[in-house]
């Protein structure tokens, strides 16, 4: 595929390749953005043994069997991101998150100002707390729109900074925003990088990067939704994850 950039097309002089000990494959993480459980179940077979990390949002929250399905990818071995922006008052993120230690989940994504972040980390248990910093979706102008008087960089910061301070594993950042995380923030922060973009962007999402400008700037893990799910210009889903794979690999093996 001609859009498909090798790592040595991008400039290492930036270099803050993630040293966790996390395996390549476990490095990507999938967005199983689909109607249904059984979709769900059926997309989780389909990708075979090309994805070992799945992301769980709002849509299969919705649709039933969110926690059966996070209980049958664990029993599969992969590995779990259960996606829901916990986001109300503190007491009450601190109970969902207690309900949710119980399933075996590694990553949880929180929503909200320091107490909320300290409540959810106080329950934590093993599972892995993620603070939201920005929206991948949103870009300057959006954030005018909100109210929030500060460039996206600098609101990403201070988020990311305050989540480590209350408690949290990581956050939720784009790529745009991570080397200042390296470069400012404590290197033991996961940061996990939505948004990811192979090939030319062409949907909503604003603040995109690519998978090795992603981890050059400093990612632990990518999130990659459609480009595997819709796979353009591969013949199937599972070819789309391959392919990213084998880049990620490239990367950290090199």
């Amino acid at each position: 595929m001609s859009d498909t950039a090798s790592p040595n097309s991008h400039n290492h002089s930036h270099n803050h390749l993630s040293d966790k000990a996390i395996t390549p494959e476990d490095r990507l993480i999938f967005a199983l953005d689909v109607p249904s459980a059984d979709d769900a179940r059926a997309l989780v077979e389909t990708l075979g043994d090309s994805i070992t990390f799945y992301k769980l949002g709002l849509e299969l929250c919705m649709a039933g069997g969110y926690f059966e399905l996070v209980e049958w990818l664990i029993a599969k071995d992969k590995k779990v991101f259960v996606d829901l922006k916990f986001f109300d008052v503190p007491q009450t993120v601190a109970s969902a998150v207690k309900q949710l230690s119980r399933y075996g989940a590694t990553f949880a994504t929180v929503h909200g100002n320091d107490s909320i972040l300290k409540a959810a980390a106080a329950e934590k248990g093993e599972l892995k707390i993620l603070a939201v910093t920005a929206l991948t979706s949103l870009d300057q102008g959006d954030m005018d729109d909100l109210g929030f008087k500060t460039e996206v960089k600098d609101l990403v910061l201070s988020r990311a900074r305050r989540a480590l301070e209350s408690g949290c594993d990581g956050v939720i950042s784009s790529g745009l925003e991570v080397p200042e995380l390296r470069k400012n923030i404590d290197e033991k922060l996961i940061v996990i990088t939505p948004g990811i973009r192979p090939v030319k962007n062409t949907d909503d999402q604003k603040r995109t990067v690519d998978v090795e400008e992603a981890f050059l700037n400093g990612a632990d893990y990518i999130v990659v939704g459609r480009p595997i799910r819709d796979h353009h210009g591969f013949d199937t889903p599972k070819a789309a994850a391959d392919d990213i794979q084998r880049r990620i690999k490239v990367l950290f093996e090199s």
